[in-house]
């Protein structure tokens, strides 16, 4: 039996002029981008905003987690003008601060850390003023493609641990949950300074005390800032959704990770990795 989507996770679509223009100027680059690649309830409304989060290294993973709408089949070949791209599109819409991520590429020898590394180094060149925050795949553990990423000097590094430690069989079988915990705390390790992040989703049949576990790793992992978001299925071929957290959970979850010594929780049905990415560290940094 299908269960029925509460109030608090309805949202009404308006500005539909800029959000097709913002549509339209990712279209005519070439640009995928995580909020339509993942089927984010978020798309319309950050679209109406100006802003999107950039999904580079092509629209096909290599992977095959069952909560994840992003397409996944043969890896396309690199494009070359994809970093450019990016940049150029983010100083169109006027992004001050930019966020990147990727598909998994498993086939590549890399990862595709140079790819992540050239869209940085873009960025700076023709947006100088932005920040610029990267959401990036585990890299199969490969601490010298993670020091590629590192070097390039993202303001913030995000790694999401997406689940709780038990559900990793069942929800993200070509991942491991430990190999996310040292990529994050390697991250620091390479660079003291950078800022790390990581995020999990809740509704897929965690306990609580489960999550407050993960708040502990991340901790001892060095992680600065922690979203926790609500799964949402995207069809019946993915992970069954087993409830709806009411906002008041997401809330307690809030307050205890401040508590627990992140910088910064940000908590709610609604958030994602990069939603608000940019209020989320300016409130960091103050």
């Amino acid at each position: 039996m299908d269960l029925v989507k509460p109030d608090w996770l309805r949202k009404r679509i308006s500005n539909l002029d800029v959000m097709d223009g913002t549509a339209s100027l990712l279209r005519d680059l070439s640009l995928h981008t995580v909020c339509d690649g993942a089927d984010c309830p978020n798309r319309c409304e950050c679209y109406s905003k100006k802003t999107a989060t950039f999904m580079i290294l092509g629209s096909e993973c290599t992977r095959k987690c069952r909560f994840c709408a992003v397409s996944k089949g043969k890896p396309e070949r690199l494009d070359p003008s994809e970093p450019s791209n990016v940049a150029r599109a983010s100083r169109e819409l006027g992004l001050r601060h930019v966020v990147v991520t990727s598909v998994t590429r498993d086939d590549l020898p890399d990862g595709g850390a140079a790819h992540f590394a050239l869209t940085v180094l873009e960025i700076r060149k023709q947006n100088p003023e932005a920040t610029v925050e990267l959401l990036i795949p585990d890299m199969q553990g490969d601490w010298d493609a993670l020091k590629v990423i590192v070097d390039s000097k993202p303001d913030v590094l995000n790694h999401n641990v997406e689940t709780v430690p038990g559900l990793y069989a069942v929800i993200r079988p070509q991942a491991e949950y430990q190999r996310s915990l040292d990529l994050l705390r390697k991250a620091k390790e390479l660079d003291g300074n950078l800022l790390t992040k990581s995020g999990i989703m809740v509704g897929l049949g965690e306990k609580e005390e489960e999550v407050l576990v993960v708040m502990d790793d991340l901790i001892q992992a060095g992680c600065h800032i922690l979203t926790i978001g609500q799964y949402l299925q995207p069809s019946p071929e993915h992970i069954r959704l087993k409830e709806y957290i009411h906002p008041d959970q997401f809330e307690k979850y809030r307050i205890i990770g401040e508590k627990k010594g992140f910088r910064q929780v940000s908590s709610g049905p609604f958030v994602r990795s990069s939603y608000n990415a940019s209020s989320l560290l300016k409130a960091t940094a103050i």
